[in-house]
């Protein structure tokens, strides 16, 4: 007799389940929105080093100072139709899953001389309760004020380079990575490991000494990737950044030549599918799937900055985290409600550019997330500076005047004007990394008030929020 699974794979109902808990979960969003007490969900994502932690900071602290009544966010608050009356901070109570730090990132930015807050870590959520006057003078006669709790989630970026394994088996990933580490600039750094790999049999024994080796000399190649070289497409993220949980023997795999052997391979293999499982089941299905808004934060500058081989890598990330989300929505998702409605790719620290290139900015996304092909109706790009610490200024490059930003600097203190480069419209040119370099400085941020009551200085938040969930309020 068939399993009954079989028969429902072809219609995409392999997880009955989690299926009727996606059910239940869209009744409960659907319960709640016709008793004027909508939840929604915003993920805050984005590859490692982008500035999430800085983003959400920003973002409470001026949603919290909106709900006060200050203007710190004017398209929001038109895209409200000025409805917002009140924004508050929901009280932990007795969740498990950390809470974001929002005063003490303030604090960081508050102090003297102001510091910007410690990346993320570890996947945290804060909630904040949006209190709306009704759209029409009768709905709010009969049913009062509505209310929007918004949920934000916060994780590390380098976890997000793991969806794209979700759809590869460990034979596939073990020949894409291995085919970027024996590439320069990375063959360099992994030489060690690659020669580690390449002395082993096809047949090596499943040894657990073998296999912690391999891992330690492939975890820490991928460390100095990300730390000194300014990769971004490292896999598995938990490698970089295990969380809590600390470097588990679920970790403890790396990719072969011989990928299809016995012994060894087996052992690793094994260890691959139970990590993508363990990753789908406490992570990207509670959390992932359960949010209806998503913004994807890119450090597109720094990326240029860093010189070709970390832009090209950058952008081949971005590549495959957006033909992931875009894999990963199925008609079953969107008829259940499951899922990311809009997507926002953001630019971010556009601050450091003048406003003459933010233009440019936003194009050179668009052409890394869009590819050949054409972005997602849902999905939109934006440039932002979660917290702005320049201003346009003018300096002056072989007698001529150009277009610079002024702002102090983090590594002494002192203001300075900075002429950046120009940024490209689209994907560089090899003639880009001959003549074209980026600078990319480091500004200190502006010394704020520890409470945050008159919200953070920033550049382009309030479009983003307007977009993100402008519909919804």
């Amino acid at each position: 007799m068939p399993d009954p699974l079989d028969l429902l794979r072809p219609l995409g109902l392999s997880r009955p389940l989690g299926l009727l808990r996606d059910a239940a979960w869209t009744a409960e969003q659907l319960g709640r929105s016709a008793l004027g007490q909508e939840r929604l969900r915003l993920a805050v994502t984005g590859l490692s080093r982008s500035g999430k932690t800085v983003f959400i900071t920003s973002l409470l602290a001026n949603l919290l100072a909106a709900g006060q009544g200050r203007r710190v966010l004017p398209a929001l608050e038109q895209a409200s139709g000025g409805r917002l009356r009140d924004v508050r901070l929901v009280p932990a109570v007795a969740q498990t899953v950390p809470r974001f730090d929002l005063s003490g990132h303030l604090a960081a930015l508050a102090a003297d001389p102001p510091a910007w807050p410690d990346r993320t870590e570890d996947l945290s959520t804060v909630e904040l309760t949006l209190t709306l006057e009704r759209a029409s003078w009768f709905g709010g006669g009969l049913l009062g004020r509505r209310t929007v709790t918004l949920e934000l989630l916060d994780y590390p970026g380098e976890w997000l380079l793991d969806l794209p394994m979700l759809s590869q088996d460990y034979a596939a990933w073990s020949a894409a990575t291995l085919a970027r580490l024996r590439q320069e600039p990375r063959l360099s750094v992994a030489a060690e490991f690659l020669a580690f790999i390449d002395a082993l049999p096809a047949a090596a024994p499943p040894e657990e000494a073998l296999a912690r080796r391999g891992f330690v000399l492939y975890r820490d190649a991928l460390r100095t990737l990300r730390d000194d070289l300014g990769m971004r497409l490292l896999q598995p993220g938990r490698a970089l950044n295990p969380g809590p949980r600390g470097e588990a023997p679920i970790l403890w795999f790396f990719p072969l030549p011989h990928p299809d052997g016995g012994g060894l391979a087996d052992l690793l293999r094994q260890r691959f599918d139970a990590y993508l499982a363990d990753q789908r089941e406490s992570f990207f299905e509670p959390y992932f799937r359960r949010f209806r808004r998503q913004a994807v934060l890119v450090d597109v500058l720094g990326a240029l900055h860093a010189g070709q081989a970390a832009f090209e890598d950058t952008a081949d990330a971005l590549a495959a985290i957006a033909a992931a989300l875009r894999a990963e929505e199925s008609w079953l998702d969107r008829l259940l409600g499951v899922g990311p409605e809009r997507v926002a790719f953001v630019a971010t620290k556009a601050d450091h550019v003048p406003s003459r290139q933010r233009d440019a900015l936003a194009a050179l996304l668009g052409s890394l997330v869009g590819g050949a092909e054409p972005p997602a109706e849902a999905s939109s790009v934006h440039v932002l500076a979660s917290v702005r610490c320049t201003e346009d200024d003018v300096a002056t490059l072989d007698g001529r005047p150009v277009a610079a930003v002024r702002g102090v600097l983090l590594e002494n203190g002192r203001s300075a004007r900075v002429y950046p480069g120009e940024v490209p419209l689209r994907r560089p040119e090899p003639g880009f990394w001959t003549h074209g370099f980026f600078r990319m400085p480091e500004f200190q941020p502006p010394r704020l008030d520890p409470a945050g009551a008159a919200g953070v200085p920033h550049l382009g938040l309030d479009a983003l929020l307007a977009r993100l969930i402008g519909d919804l309020l």
